[in-house]
């Protein structure tokens, strides 16, 4: 396999793989930038079909680590870590230390924190091996940064919904929630509690059950959840699933969701913008999370944190207002905004007002 041929490289200043035989662990460390800081990104634990796969996922979500802190005004790089296997079936505690040590083995270039198929327990037993973990037990909800990732998401969501439709709340607006785990049910809970009517799909049976049930929010199917006809489409699943073949059945009016690398390829936020669709970039509103773990680490207060996280719709309502300006898409605006903080080595674009920058 060469990571230097690999679609999805771009400069990234470590790519790591680490095994170990006597718990199963395969696993890789990517760590794109860290001009900012140390890479800080989850680990996620996937069955990828193939370690090409693999490594693709990882290095497209270390990338957009690197883009998200940047926006987010965090002293942090961008690094993502992912254990090729199935969570619920290939996890075990001596696999989760040995991961510890893979971490450890890195020297502090790269922290990591849950993800997709892990959780703050997890992180827990690697932290038994290595310094370099964080968001364990520090917050309202023992760690989990879930919360605050749905809470900067929703921030965009009425952010975006203000720009577009000039309504103050959700009240009465038909949302459609792709993915209902930890971020996407306290998303639908949010939401729920502004009057939007939800729409909510998960190939988890557990977790569609348990929102109908305690938010009542409408069940679809998994194969309908991305193209109802809704005024907000909430991706808060796995990545890609904005692409030449969605694109074009979506009938969504605006797409705001948590889901890491929603667009399967960077021409894809232009298809978007032609079929009249608000984007707001994965990006830019889904880094509560990672802003919640930075101040766990720091021992912040929490209204601290809280008002850290409300610049999630400071920036996003700058990029909104760029984009109609220019006419470019979302995405690219947001992109370009993260690499003028890089290149100024800046750690809080909103130390100055942002639309002074660029």
């Amino acid at each position: 396999m060469s990571v230097f041929s690999a679609p999805a490289y771009d400069q990234h200043e470590l790519v790591a793989f680490g095994s170990d035989r006597a718990t199963g662990l395969r696993a890789i460390i990517a760590v794109h930038d860290t001009t900012l800081g140390p890479g800080l990104g989850g680990c996620r634990m996937y069955p990828y079909a193939s370690d090409e796969e693999a490594l693709h996922d990882v290095l497209r979500l270390s990338r957009g680590m690197t883009y998200k802190s940047a926006l987010a005004g965090l002293p942090l790089g961008g690094g993502k870590s992912v254990i090729i296997g199935d969570s619920r079936r290939d996890k075990s505690p001596a696999l989760l230390r040995a991961m510890g040590d893979f971490i450890q083995s890195q020297g502090g270039r790269y922290v990591a924190a849950e993800d997709s198929g892990t959780g703050v327990p997890d992180i827990r037993l690697m932290a038994e091996r290595t310094a370099f973990v964080s968001g364990m037990n520090d917050n309202e909800h023992g760690g989990d940064p879930s919360p605050s990732t749905a809470y900067g998401v929703y921030l965009g969501i009425r952010t975006a919904v203000k720009h577009r439709l000039g309504a103050e709340s959700c009240a009465g607006l038909r949302v459609a929630i792709q993915g209902l785990g930890h971020v996407g049910y306290y998303l639908a809970r949010l939401l729920r509690t502004d009057g939007a009517v939800v729409y909510g799909a998960d190939i988890n049976a557990d977790n569609l059950q348990r929102a109908v049930q305690e938010l009542d929010i409408i069940p679809v199917s998994t194969d309908e959840i991305l193209f109802l006809e809704v005024d907000i489409l909430a991706p808060c699943a796995m990545g890609a699933v904005l692409n030449d073949r969605s694109i074009p059945r979506l009938r969504a009016g605006i797409i705001a969701g948590a889901a890491n690398n929603q667009l399967a390829t960077a021409e894809d936020c232009a298809r978007l913008q032609d079929h009249g669709i608000l984007y707001c970039p994965d990006f830019l509103i889904n880094a509560g999370g990672i802003i919640d773990v930075h101040h766990q680490r720091m021992g912040s207060a929490d209204v601290t944190k809280g008002e850290h996280i409300q610049r999630i719709a400071t920036s996003l309502a700058e990029v909104l207002r760029r984009a109609d300006t220019s006419h470019c898409p979302t995405h690219l605006i947001a992109e370009d905004l993260a690499k003028e903080y890089l290149r100024a080595g800046e750690p809080d674009p909103l130390a100055a007002p942002l639309s002074a920058v660029g």
